[in-house]
């Protein structure tokens, strides 16, 4: 393996920022999504949280974001040290938007390896996150598509699990194992014998890979998808960079970076996964909201009650006689759920969007 001088001297890093979050409604819309929200009163929207925890590992403009045209604006404005901003015409789930960013990425920095992380997840512990991503830095520079497994903490539906396979002995990653499969969210009984096995870990989504083999991967897996991405990369440092952008754009295929390589590759032993050993949270609904410290507005009045009270409007909320409740209020929308409810949030917004009402949604 050939000797750098530092762990991530060749690393990049990709932030796909997109969707609506519509669990958590009427707080996320589609103009201003989850990712662009101080959810945990941090004084940081979720986008800057992951910004931050990124450029402590390497400098600002190695750090990429990928978005639709209708947050790009905000995103300038949440990051002014931005540099390598990538604007979509249209969304097309993530393969696409992470082998753009792989494409241009790597025709400027050959060799370079990158890594995939959510705009709107919420990561506890810097020092164990730094060093899952040099494990997997590591792994990446022998070949190997390598994803961080996150730890479970309980026996989660919500999520999809990776089934680990053997110690793949690389230096500088001792934890590194073959991945043996994906698999899809199990049902309760499922997920419990998942975490009791101690061999299955959470897909948090995160994945490290070096440029040509992520496209390598691609131009086998989606030969259609690669050509057009080639197509656009060969233009950006063009003039007419967004006239070929626009019309190759549209005609990619919109597919998951799970199904188009993950799930694929690790059939074939090109995956590995090494374990983040940190506290996570996609923030999916108001239950995660809750669990990760959000708390109620001020002005809240509990009377033999409990839960979560969120007013944007600074409505004063009182909640009497219910127990594991959610109550949200904006200038525009009230939703109160049951907090064992709060992933059927987004049946709501359906149901707003089947009714015409695009103007809270």
């Amino acid at each position: 393996m050939t000797a750098v001088s530092h762990p991530l001297e060749s690393f990049h890093a990709v932030i796909p920022a997109g969707g609506a979050g519509t669990r958590l409604w009427p707080l996320s819309r589609a103009s201003r999504p989850k990712f662009l929200l101080d959810l945990d009163g941090s004084g940081r929207s979720l986008i800057q949280q992951t910004w931050d925890r990124l450029h402590d590992l390497i400098p600002a403009d190695r750090i990429h974001v990928v978005t639709g045209r209708a947050h790009a604006q905000a995103i300038r404005e949440q990051l002014p040290d931005l540099t390598g901003l990538i604007v979509e015409p249209s969304p097309r789930d993530s393969m696409p938007a992470i082998g753009l960013a792989a494409a241009v990425i790597g025709a400027q920095h050959p060799g370079a390896i990158i890594g995939s992380f959510a705009a709107d997840h919420v990561i506890d512990d810097q020092v164990s996150f730094a060093e899952a991503i040099g494990q997997a830095v590591a792994v990446a520079r022998t070949g190997l598509v390598t994803t961080i497994g996150i730890t479970p903490t309980e026996a989660s539906t919500a999520f999809g699990y990776i089934e680990s396979g053997e110690r793949l002995g690389v230096e500088g990653a001792g934890s590194a194992r073959a991945i043996r499969s994906f698999v899809e969210k199990p049902d309760a009984a499922t997920a419990a014998d998942y975490v009791a096995s101690g061999s299955y870990s959470w897909n948090g989504g995160m994945f490290v890979t070096r440029t040509d083999v992520l496209l390598g991967h691609l131009e086998r897996l989606q030969p259609g998808l690669h050509a057009g991405l080639m197509t656009i990369a060969s233009a950006w440092t063009g003039g007419d960079r967004q006239a070929v952008l626009d019309s190759t754009w549209p005609a990619l295929t919109k597919i998951a970076i799970d199904h188009a390589v993950a799930e694929p590759v690790s059939l074939e032993g090109g995956m590995a996964v090494v374990p983040g050993e940190f506290t996570w949270d996609d923030v999916g609904d108001f239950a995660a909201l809750q669990d990760i410290g959000a708390a109620s507005s001020p002005e809240t009045i509990w009377v033999d009650a409990g839960g979560l009270a969120i007013a944007e409007d600074g409505t004063t909320i009182a909640v009497v006689g219910l127990d594991d409740v959610v109550v949200v209020r904006t200038s525009d929308a009230l939703l109160v759920v049951a907090r064992d409810s709060a992933q059927s949030v987004k049946d709501v917004v359906a149901e707003l969007k089947r009714r015409g009402r695009d103007d809270l949604v």
